[in-house]
C-alpha cells in the first residue's frame, strides 16, 4: 500500500511551488494559473502524474489541518541532500533524528506545515523511538551511530526478519 498523494491549500502558491522543488526535486506535471484558483500537480515518481498537489485558497489563520507530509526518500545520500538544501534556505523548526527503523528530519514549510523527510534503516527496534542525529556527520558514521543505538534498544532485529514475521502475522489475518 501507498500514499497516493496529498494536497495542499496554500496562500503563496510561487512561494510553496519554488520550495518543494528545491527541497525534493519534484516536477511540475500540469499547472493552470488564475486569478480565482491556481493548482500545481507535481510528481518526483515518473510512474505517477502527482504525488503532492498545491492548490490556491488556504485560510487565513492558524488552521493545521494535517499533522505531517511525510517523503520517503530512497537513500541516506538523498536525505542528506534534501537536509543540507533546508539547513542552506534557512528553514525553520529543523529536526534531524533517527527512529532506529528511519532516519528523518523534520522542518516546517513556508506556510508552516509539519514536514517529514525520511528514509528507511536496516534496523527494526520498538517503537516510538526518537534520538537527534547529525545528518551532516559522514554516512558511514550516521550508520554506525545508528547500529549501535539500535543495538541497545529494545526489540532490535534486522529489518528483514521484522518484515517476514510481520508478512505471517498478515498472512494469517
Amino acid at each position: 500500500m501507498e500514499i497516493g498523494h496529498i494536497g495542499l491549500y496554500v496562500k503563496d502558491f510561487d512561494r510553496m511551488l519554488a520550495f518543494y522543488q528545491g527541497a525534493f526535486g519534484f516536477a511540475v506535471t500540469d499547472i493552470a494559473r488564475s486569478d480565482a484558483r491556481s493548482i500545481v500537480f507535481l510528481t518526483a515518481d515518473r510512474t505517477s502524474h502527482h504525488q503532492l498537489v498545491l492548490v490556491t485558497g488556504r485560510p487565513d489563520g492558524e488552521q493545521h489541518l494535517i499533522n505531517q507530509l511525510s517523503f520517503r526518500l530512497k537513500t541516506l545520500g538523498e536525505l542528506r541532500r534534501v537536509y543540507r538544501y533546508l539547513v542552506d534556505n534557512n528553514v525553520a523548526k529543523l529536526e534531524p533524528l533517527t527512529h532506529g527503523i528511519a532516519w528523518s528530519v523534520y522542518f516546517a514549510d513556508p506556510e508552516g506545515n509539519r514536514v517529514e523527510a525520511y528514509t528507511d534503516t536496516p534496523w527494526y527496534i520498538t517503537q516510538p523511538y526518537r534520538t537527534p542525529i547529525d545528518l551532516l556527520d559522514s554516512e558511514e558514521d550516521i550508520y554506525a551511530q545508528t547500529e549501535a543505538l539500535c543495538r541497545a534498544a529494545p526489540g532490535f532485529k534486522p529489518m528483514a526478519d521484522w518484515s517476514d514475521m510481520t508478512a505471517r502475522t498478515i498472512r494469517a489475518l
